[in-house]
């Protein structure tokens, strides 16, 4: 059975009820922790103690509108002494429905969103599904050298004073790589500007209740979120929680829709636990900077939406004329609020003698993002409506860091930059340099 979830009828608590099986497979297929069978019975018991307590309410009322007409003595006292007794069941009963309230809320936000029919079933790399490739990777008659060689010998990645100022997985960008990260940037914003886009720097702390909604677990030891402690905010981890929290408790004019929004942030993650051959340089790490593209838009346009960013990613790849590969993402890979998810993967020489390395990603969560932040639109029946909301790396710029020196690096070590940068950067090759140390400057 295919459901058509992109037209708003998304996870509420209806739908899980309705659709109790399938529901229970896409957790599976997912490889993830949800009981669907506990928010069934939480719902279940919410609605029979609603019906209950609207009952005594009822009752109670009853016996306040009695006590305004003419009444015996005794009769009199016998409604005081009901309505003393309904006093405390209802203030009872107020107490077990807000209980069931949080329990029930608790788990339903532990159900991912229903991920697209078509995205392929699996947990790993090798069930991703390759739909698409951009130019072929480079053949060197030398043996290529990866980005930390690279960096390290032009003197433009510095990870060793990191690590002793800052820690592990943390880096200095030095010299041109300064200029690089820069004229990188300046070049994916140019194309979004483009696109219609409006651009933003974002805040670098958000509240834990905007990364909730967003379907971020701000707590735990699975989380690979920073918290503030005693303070209830959490450092971002990427622009989409700070986008996607611009607009929570909004009702935005159907009209605006759909509003697309890019954003220039730091970017904080844990990496707990990233390790070895992958994770190495610049690839996994604690600190980066990010241009990330957001997208609010009606149910009906999500898709043509999640499309048009798709797009722009390979847009922006292209121009740089490195090459990749598009991937249809497997459900154990999706994350709770993707119902579909896109990756670009990169073609990167130095990993592991030259493989593939995610650089994007763009995922349509449908409303699952918008029932949580409560962000609708009113439609033309006069109702008001969850919106779609949508999420696209347009660079990741420590990966578009790799890709291009390890791309375009040349036998005597130097890089020349793909010449969409050389106008952002102001030179062409990045060539060897000495380092300077400090007690060479006069005093």
């Amino acid at each position: 059975m295919i459901f058509h979830y992109a037209l708003g009828t998304m996870l509420d608590y209806h739908f899980i009820v309705e659709n109790i099986d399938a529901v229970k497979k896409n957790i599976a297929d997912r490889f993830m922790k949800a009981d669907a069978d506990e928010v069934v019975r939480l719902y279940q018991m919410r609605a029979e103690k609603t019906t209950a307590l609207q009952a005594l309410q009822q009752r109670r009322n009853a016996i306040a509108a009695l006590m305004q007409t003419k009444l015996e003595p005794a009769q009199r006292l016998r409604l005081i002494e009901e309505g003393k007794t309904l006093k405390e069941t209802i203030a009872k009963a107020d107490l077990e429905l807000a209980t069931i309230e949080v329990d029930l809320e608790r788990e339903a936000r532990r159900i991912p969103n229903m991920a697209h029919p078509a995205a392929p079933r699996g947990k790993e790399d090798k069930d991703n599904l390759e739909i698409k490739r951009f130019g072929e990777p480079p053949h060197f008659d030398f043996m290529p050298a990866d980005h930390v060689q690279l960096g390290q010998s032009l003197n433009i990645i510095d990870f060793d004073t990191a690590t002793k100022v800052s820690g592990t997985k943390f880096y200095y960008l030095k010299n041109e790589g300064v200029f690089l990260e820069l004229g990188l940037i300046r070049y994916a914003l140019d194309i979004l500007q483009k696109r219609g886009f409006s651009l933003f720097i974002t805040p670098d702390i958000a509240k834990e209740s905007i990364l909730d909604g967003i379907g971020f677990n701000p707590r735990g030891a699975e989380s690979n979120v920073y918290t503030l402690e005693n303070e209830g905010t959490c450092l971002v981890g990427t622009a989409e929680i700070t986008l996607g929290g611009y607009y929570a408790d909004t009702i935005l004019p159907k009209a605006q829709l759909p509003v697309r929004m890019a954003g220039l942030s730091h970017c904080f993650r844990r990496e707990a636990g990233a390790a070895g051959q992958f994770s190495k340089g610049l690839y996994r790490v604690h600190q980066f900077s990010k241009v990330e593209m957001f997208v609010y838009c009606l149910p009906e346009q999500a898709e043509a939406c999640h499309e048009e960013l798709r797009t722009i990613e390979e847009e922006i790849f292209s121009g740089l004329n490195i090459p990749f590969r598009v991937v249809d993402t497997c459900t154990g890979d999706l994350g709770a609020p993707a119902y579909r998810k896109w990756d670009l993967e990169a073609w990167m020489p130095g990993r592991n003698g030259g493989e593939w390395g995610e650089v994007t990603s763009t995922s349509n969560c449908t409303d699952y993002q918008a029932r949580r932040l409560n962000i609708r639109y009113k439609d033309d029946d006069g109702k008001n409506r969850f919106v779609a909301m949508l999420n696209g790396t347009a660079l990741a710029l420590s990966r578009a860091f790799i890709a291009v020196l390890e791309n375009f690096q040349q036998a005597d070590g130097s890089i020349h930059l793909p010449p969409a940068l050389v106008p952002y950067c102001g030179f062409a090759v990045i060539g060897p340099q000495s380092e300077v140390c400090p007690s060479n400057y006069p005093s």
